[in-house]
């Protein structure tokens, strides 16, 4: 190999010399050249463009990896031209910084080293000597682009990172379009990948990084947007999730002093709605309040359960926004009709109203490893959020009901589980029929609502299965029904959710003799009926993988003679036959019924066809495979199915293949140094 290496060395010099001067701009660049040849922030993604990146990076690796010395040379060479050499231009400074940000990790660390320090020392007296605006923004994305491709070199020198993070700071201040969003995106993935380098006392430094950063941090935020302001927050609290024992600071401390700034404005808001109360609905307020809830959700959501010491702060004084924001909109509605929750100030304050949901829902996704969790959001904090968030959403017009209290509720109980139970009953009486009722009128109308009903359905059906069998026998009967809707629906996502839950539903009622009996008399007939028909209807072939398993699972149940009550068929007035010995014969019964129901459904096939099927299904309902097989088998005899395109019968099988293609892929990349981006690359405990 050497020896070829050595013959195609010209040849491989001059193509690394092509592909660094034709480089591709990659993904994380926002600051581009127009057709105009002006610098503009890039609005949308040019996914031809990332691809073709994509490509260009992995050649550029191999390439280093034959010669990693003239990858460097050439390079180094190509940067003095562009600094003192007089040959300084947009492209040539842009494909050369993309291709030097390319080949993170191709080097070793002692030659990465030498090399960066290098090109940021370069780089940094560039942006320093450089006049004129564009000018200055096309080096400061290339800096910001390079430090964050970097994180191995910045973990193990500090001087470095504090420098490249203060140049950061000094771009949040450029108001050149798109240089504030870069600087804090790369503020953000310098955060995720060296969080413990700003929790900890480094070399010359008299306290962690992350005080004097949030002392400063008014400084900082300045001259950012709102959605900038956010994404700073979320960088800070993201250093804040590091646990590692070595932190000097208390963490509960610092993400309080963290939210200092949002907490006073928060205060000062409220202090003026005391004063006059319609202070509170003038809309530049109510538009401070989404963006003071929204900074807060964006950091609960990085720094994880000690959010719980913020939100003790505001939780209450939040919660009367709710109830305020709540009462303001149904009073409009009564006055103006439905029409109202489209003004702009009603608008407004239901976009407050969904901040407050979206922190709550992110509270409970985030507080899994909190000491005492659920005895702490039993006491404190759900007696309130059911009284004002169900009360309104249940008394409220169906336009003003936000989907996100499903979400809400749906989180509550993934993380509270059975503690919840007992409040399910409350919960399924706020939520369940009002819902149905806005989603069942039609297939399209109030998607996510439709969406985030059925997650929470399953939620309740998986964690808190005896507080959902409490409800009434009535409700019941609505939540199998509005199962089986789902499964029925046409839209993918809301038919797969249907079956998974129809699934756990089933394996739940398995579980309790008392619930199975009378629950398999009332409804695994027209459950088995209802799976066929959507088994069998042709448009519900991505499916097929969990139709059949709920299907083999109900056949199950049939075989192994687990069910003593007998079957019925409501609308023919037929139940399974009680022998003498007094046991009943339910499989005979099933079969029967199954085999008249697919007769009068495929004219085309013959009894013997269908016998065979049908004895099929009992006989193998203990092998999934050939279970799965048996009914392939059968649905490609149908006419229907006959001369279609059957493959998504196969999604499993290919989907699995794709998941090992993908797993042989990473498998690839890990041998490769470099190939594995940085953000790829998985630090389980960083900067150790």
């Amino acid at each position: 190999t050497s020896r070829r290496v050595t013959i195609y060395a010209e040849i491989l010099h001059r193509l690394r010399i092509v592909v660094i001067d034709k480089m591709a701009k990659p993904e994380e660049v926002i600051i581009v050249e127009d057709d105009d040849g002006n610098i503009v922030r890039e609005m949308t993604k040019d996914t031809e463009v990332i691809a073709q990146y994509k490509t260009m990076r992995e050649t550029i690796i191999y390439l280093t990896h034959l010669n990693y010395e003239d990858t460097e040379a050439i390079m180094l060479v190509k940067l003095e031209l562009q600094i003192d050499g007089g040959e300084f231009t947009w492209n040539g400074l842009n494909t050369l910084c993309w291709a030097i940000g390319s080949i993170s990790g191709a080097m070793g660390e002692l030659d990465e080293k030498r090399f960066l320090v290098t090109v940021i020392k370069d780089l940094l007296r560039l942006c320093e000597e450089q006049r004129g605006k564009d000018n200055k923004a096309v080096v400061a994305s290339n800096i910001m682009y390079i430090v964050g491709q970097y994180p191995r070199f910045l973990r193990a020198h500090w001087k470095f990172l504090k420098t490249g993070v203060n140049k950061l700071f000094e771009f949040m201040h450029e108001p050149h379009p798109g240089v504030q969003d870069m600087a804090c995106d790369t503020f953000l993935k310098i955060a995720q990948k060296c969080k413990r380098k700003f929790m900890t006392i480094q070399t010359d430094e008299h306290q962690p990084f992350i005080l004097t950063l949030i002392g400063e941090l008014h400084r900082h935020i300045g001259d950012l947007q709102p959605h900038q302001v956010q994404a700073f927050y979320e960088a800070v609290a993201t250093m804040l999730s590091d646990k590692g024992q070595a932190i000097p600071l208390s963490r509960d401390e610092t993400v309080v002093s963290l939210m200092t700034l949002p907490n006073a404005s928060f205060q000062d808001i409220l202090a003026k709605g005391n004063q006059e109360v319609g202070a509170m609905f003038q809309l530049d307020m109510v538009k401070e309040l989404q963006k003071i809830i929204r900074t807060n959700t964006r950091v609960c959501g990085a720094v994880g359960s000690i959010f719980i010491h913020q939100l003790s702060n505001i939780f209450v004084d939040m919660l009367n926004v709710y109830g305020l924001y709540s009462g303001h909109i149904l009073e409009a509605c009564q006055q103006q009709g439905e029409v109202a929750t489209r003004y702009t100030l009603y608008k407004a304050m239901r976009g407050v109203k969904a901040e407050i949901l979206d922190l709550l829902t992110a509270f409970f996704e985030n507080i899994s490893d909190l000491d005492n969790g659920p005895q702490i959001m039993m006491t404190t904090f759900m007696p309130p959020i059911c009284q004002e968030i169900l009360t309104d959403y249940q008394k409220t017009v169906p336009s003003a009901r936000d989907a996100r209290v499903l979400k809400l509720f749906g989180a509550a109980i993934g993380f509270l589980r059975e503690h919840l139970s007992p409040e399910i009953p409350l919960i399924m009486n706020a939520v369940f029929e009002p819902t149905l009722e806005m989603i069942t009128k039609n297939m399209m109308d109030y998607p996510d609502h439709r969406t985030a009903f059925f997650a929470f359905l399953r939620q309740a059906n998986t964690h808190c299965f005896y507080g959902l069998f409490s409800i009434p026998p009535q409700q019941q009967k609505l939540v199998v029904d509005s199962v089986v809707w789902a499964f029925k629906h046409t839209e993918r996502n809301i038919s797969e959710t249907g079956l998974e839950i129809l699934f756990e539903l089933l394996q739940n009622v398995s579980q309790s003799m008392d619930v199975a009996q009378p629950f398999h008399q009332q409804f695994l007939l027209p459950l088995i009926q209802d799976i066929i028909g959507i088994m069998t209807d042709r448009l519900h072939k991505s499916g097929f993988k969990q139709q059949a398993t709920v299907l083999q699972h109900m056949f199950h149940i049939l075989q192994t003679e687990k069910l003593v009550v007998a079957l019925s068929d409501a609308s023919s007035g037929l139940s399974a036959p009680v022998a003498a010995d007094g046991s009943i014969d339910n499989k005979t019964f099933v079969k029967e019924y199954v085999g008249n129901l697919l007769l009068t459904s495929f004219p085309n096939l013959s009894q013997d066809q269908i016998v065979a099927f049908v004895v099929g299904l009992f006989e193998i309902s203990q092998d999934l495979q050939a279970f799965k097989q048996h009914l392939r088998d059968f649905l490609i005899a149908v006419k229907e199915f006959a001369n279609e395109d059957n493959s998504e019968l196969f999604t499993e099988e290919t989907e699995a293949n794709l998941e090992l293609q993908r797993q042989q892929q990473m498998q690839y990349k890990a041998s490769i140094p470099g190939l594995l981006t940085p953000q790829e690359i998985y630090d389980e405990d960083p900067d150790l």
